[in-house]
Formats: C-alpha cells, structure tokens, sequence
C-alpha cells in the first residue's frame, strides 16, 4: 500500500498526557450513533437517536446546522468530498422504502440520491478519499460499492456476519472484516477478482465493528463487539499490539489512530478517554481526560 508523503509531527507521552478537552458541543445530551470528521475542513457531522444530523465547526466550537429526518432516521454517516454533503443510513422503515442509503445535501437540507439495495441494517460506511466511490456493510451480510453519481449498486461482495469497510488513504485498497476475525483486502480497481490477502485476528472471534488505516498505510486498527482493540501490520496481518476497553452494554466503541501513527485513542464503557502507545504497547498514563457523561467515539 502506498504512503503518505506529508510531513506529520511525531508525538510524545508527555504530549498526549497533556492533552485536554478543547471544546464542548452542549446542544445535545442524548446518545450519538456516529459522527465523521470532514477530511479537509474543520468539520464535524453526526447522527442521533433522535433522528437529527448535526453539522459542526470544531474550529469556532459552533453548531453551524441541524437537520431532522423522522421518516428514515440516522445512523451511520460520513461526508462525501463536499464540505455541506453526507451519506447517511436509515434506521427507520427500511423494509417499506428500501431507501437503506441518502445522500444528503446540508445546505438546503434536500435529498439529491437515494440508495436502495439493502436488506437490513447498514453498520458500515466509507467514503472514497479520491473519488466519488463509497461503500456500505449491512447486517444482510453484504458490502455494496455504490458512486455518488448513480443510483444503481456498482457491486455486490457476500459475505459471513456482519461486515465492516474501510478505503486505505490512498484509496487504493479496502479492507473487509468478517466473521471469525478474517480480514479481506481488496484492490478498488479490481476488487470482482476476489481479495489479494487474508489475514486472522488469532485468539479473538467477536465480530469488528469498526476498521481504519494509519495515515502511512502501514498499520490497521481494528475495534471488536467485546471492546477488544489490535493493531495489525496491514502488509503482513501480524498483529502488533492489543488493549481492552471496559464494557460498554448496548454500545459500540470506536477508538482512532493518531495521525503519527503513534498512538491508539478511544473512549471507554467508564466514560473516560484512553491512550496508547503503539510501539511501547503500553497505556499513557494516567488517562490524560476526566471522566465525561457521555462516552462519544474518536
């Protein structure tokens, strides 16, 4: 896989010790099912039970927009290229309008596209970094590649469980994580000739709820239904490092990989945030937030 040629700064313990809360978003005390940061913009989107999609500048800490959509509802969503325009996941009425998938304009608050296909719940989405592809996993047991300029599904991959998707940073390659801890890769220009690698996360069969790629390519960072978390070599599948969240009943967690590569952050079933050193494989500490009402994935 290819790397990343910008210049990135290192970070150290002591700089992620000294790490704190920046900005509180208080408009909103329910629970949030996800949210997706702008890849270029100081942006933040996410998606509510109830049924609300917030739009945010981290920057200026301001709620810029809120829409509400009662008749799908919103639950997995990410930005297209478009600083004003997401992918979101419907929750409701799936069976009676097939409309798993709306591609959602924040400006005017319209739909420009809707993606049937879908049986059952989407619980993955992954936008393109390169261009208008993205794809979806769904409790149907299939991951579907879609392009924002048609309706029509580009292609169909079936698979065991509950798939989760994942572009790398140069979106040459996707990852594919099923049951019994398999990780599929794909070439995007070819993925119709199957997956070129398969690797196993030995000793952990729950299923991966969410998957990312390092910035470099070099590393995958996988977060299991058991709030397991691995690092995996995404050339080899070897895995490199593992941390254990506390339970979190009736809640997914996500952790995220530091830019540098560096470091692992997630939030945790106790309500605080946790960090970890990579290459250390060891936690920095102590947790370097105070313990928040609200556990929202990083």
């Amino acid at each position: 896989m290819a790397t990343t040629t910008m210049s990135i700064t290192e970070l150290e313990d002591e700089t992620v010790r000294s790490m704190s809360i920046g900005a509180v978003f208080s408009d909103f005390g329910g629970k949030l099912n996800s949210l997706d940061f702008h890849r270029k913009d100081d942006l933040l989107v996410t998606a509510s039970e109830d049924d609300s999609v917030r739009l945010y500048d981290i920057a200026n800490a301001k709620l810029l927009k809120t829409t509400y959509h009662k008749k799908h509802g919103a639950d997995r969503i990410c930005f297209t290229h478009h600083p004003s325009s997401v992918i979101c996941s419907s929750r409701h009425n799936l069976e009676s309008t097939g409309e798993a998938l709306r591609y959602l304009s924040m400006y005017d608050n319209r739909y420009l596209r809707y993606f049937k296909g879908h049986k059952e719940r989407v619980v993955s989405l992954c936008m393109s970094p390169v261009n208008d592809s993205f794809m979806s996993g769904s409790l149907d047991h299939s991951v579907r590649i879609w392009d924002l300029r048609v309706n029509a599904c580009q292609g169909i991959l079936r698979l065991r469980g509950r798939p989760t998707v994942a572009y790398d940073q140069q979106g040459l390659v996707f990852a594919v994580a099923m049951e019994g801890g398999a990780i599929k890769l794909f070439d995007s220009r070819s993925y119709d000739k199957g997956p070129f690698d398969t690797f196993l996360v030995g000793g952990d069969t729950a299923e991966v709820c969410d998957i990312k790629f390092s910035n470099d390519g070099k590393s995958m960072l996988l977060t299991t239904t058991n709030n397991n978390i691995y690092v995996l070599d995404a050339y080899g599948g070897e895995k490199r490092c593992g941390f254990s969240l506390e339970p979190s009943p009736n809640t997914t967690m996500e952790a995220t990989i530091t830019p540098d590569g560096q470091y692992v952050i997630s939030g945790s079933g106790d309500g605080t945030l946790h960090a970890w050193n990579i290459n250390m494989r060891n936690e920095v500490e102590p947790p370097f937030s105070s313990r928040a009402s609200h556990v929202i994935p990083v």
